[in-house]
């Protein structure tokens, strides 16, 4: 049977490119900051995001929770949006590592209104939590990939400066992000303090995130990657597939955004299914299918056993997600599908 994987671009498996690079990768003790393979994938990533410094860590999620740790003190606030990664799906790491009080905003599409991150930043009072931290994640997963503009993110970053308040930006898929607005990655990594972004989801490297920042952010983020039990030795061996990854994947993600819209289009025309094809902005696609009677389980079940692989959000929401391994055939395949079985 024909197997179309929707579920996540972290599926993505390295290429040969990446796997013969990581048999041949020069390779020392990362932890005493001898893996020349490391250190080149450090510099060249920090380089592509505009800052100072970088750290290799082995997920987006270990990434960010470095960022809350570095950033903040215990007892502090974290402004997020309410359908963020790090306030959802990170195993509640910012208060268990972190002794954080997540302060989440309603978003639209993900993004945080300003007025409403005015309104969340603590005054100075001896009741209340001092506000530590903002985060802004773009693109944003559970709004569909929707990418947060850049006049929105500075605009975030100059009110947290009034406030003397750094931001970090999850920027798992951020490469997309710009690739949608067809700038230089810079342009939107400027408006944050610390990034994160993935190496192993639309890049196809096997394993692997970056997290950035100015040095002596870089230095402590680093202490608590080994406290956690991040601390790696002769990581180049999956450092290396990082290095093509940021060479030569970062382009192609656009094809990624190509296979995503044709897909919406598709779906689009089903009936049952509503998704608004012109809010696809990079590779994630959002489908409400509470029309078709069913709850989402119940027809990712009867897709999974026609071959279609996707996610039941919630009850009624869809996520497909496309990626380098999922061709314009797939694509069709999976159109027609799911048009059958709605059928």
């Amino acid at each position: 049977m024909r197997i179309v994987d929707f579920r996540s671009d972290t599926l993505t498996v390295p290429t040969e490119e990446m796997r013969e690079a990581m048999y041949e990768a020069r390779v020392g003790d990362d932890v005493y900051g001898e893996d020349p393979t490391v250190k080149e994938l450090e510099e060249m990533a920090a380089a592509k995001a505009g800052k100072e410094s970088a750290l290799f860590v082995t997920s987006g999620t270990m990434g960010n929770q470095l960022a809350l740790l570095s950033h903040t003190k215990r007892g502090e606030e974290v402004i997020l949006e309410e359908n963020s990664h790090i306030y959802n799906a990170e195993v509640g790491g910012a208060a268990f590592l972190s002794g954080l009080q997540p302060r989440p905003i309603k978003g639209n599409r993900g993004i945080m209104d300003l007025e409403d991150i005015k309104r969340a930043i603590r005054p100075e009072d001896i009741h209340f939590p001092r506000t530590g931290l903002i985060c802004i994640e773009n693109t944003h997963n559970m709004a569909g990939g929707v990418v947060i503009p850049v006049y929105q993110m500075e605009k975030v970053y100059s009110l947290a400066r009034e406030h003397n308040i750094p931001v970090h930006l999850d920027g798992a898929r951020i490469f997309n992000a710009a690739i949608h607005i067809g700038c230089d990655v810079k342009e939107l990594t400027q408006y944050c303090d610390s990034v994160m972004f993935c190496l192993s989801k639309g890049l196809c490297a096997p394993v692997g995130s970056i997290l950035a920042g100015d040095k002596s952010f870089v230095d402590k983020a680093k202490r608590y990657r080994k406290m956690i039990g991040g601390g790696m030795r002769q990581a180049g061996v999956i450092a290396a597939p990082g290095i093509i990854a940021l060479e030569k994947m970062v382009d192609r993600l656009e094809e990624d955004h190509k296979k995503a819209f044709g897909l919406a289009a598709g779906l689009s025309g089903i009936g049952g299914l509503t998704l608004d094809k012109e809010r696809v902005d990079t590779n994630i696609v959002m489908v409400d299918v509470r029309n078709t009677g069913c709850k989402a389980h119940e027809l990712t079940d009867v897709f999974r056993e026609k071959g279609i692989l996707a996610v039941a959000i919630n009850e009624r929401m869809i996520r497909f997600v496309t990626h380098k391994y999922i061709s314009e055939e797939d694509v069709q395949y999976a159109v027609d599908t799911i048009r059958g079985v709605l059928s």
